[in-house]
């Protein structure tokens, strides 16, 4: 009976393990998914200021460039 006994202790061992990689694998799917949607959010902004600059050096020059205000 000992037997028994000892490989019911390391079966519940392993469950308790598997469920906690479990928990963790879902975890880390979550953030990766949180990030990626961050990164696309990113990534559309800097697309977004991309043409804007391109706008911008199309349009006569750099912003720099521009002429000053009246009172100057």
């Amino acid at each position: 009976m000992h037997k028994i006994e000892a490989l019911e202790a390391r079966i519940d061992t392993l469950e308790t393990r598997v469920a906690h990689q479990d928990r963790t694998i879902e975890d880390l799917n979550s953030t990766i998914t949180d990030q990626w949607k961050q990164i696309e959010t990113l990534s559309r902004q800097v697309r977004r200021l991309d043409e804007q600059l391109q706008d911008v050096r199309a349009g006569g020059g750099s912003p720099g460039e521009q002429e000053p205000p009246p009172h100057y």
